[in-house]
């Protein structure tokens, strides 16, 4: 695998890891809401930071581009 085509993979990856810890985030925010959590909840704190650390790698991917 050339460096090129390295990057490519390398940057693939990060934007589907990424986007991947975004819906994940969401989707805890959302069971944590249906099971009737708190907004203070375990579930919407991590769904939160799961959201947050998802958009801020996708958001430094793109700024790198």
């Amino acid at each position: 695998m050339s460096a090129p085509s390295g990057r490519r993979a390398y940057g693939a990856a990060t934007l589907i890891l990424s986007s991947l810890m975004v819906v994940i985030g969401v989707a805890l925010i959302v069971r944590t809401a249906i099971l009737g959590g708190g907004v203070v909840s375990i579930g919407v704190i991590m769904g939160l930071l799961f959201v947050v650390a998802g958009c801020g790698r996708l958001w430094v991917a793109w700024r790198g581009q």
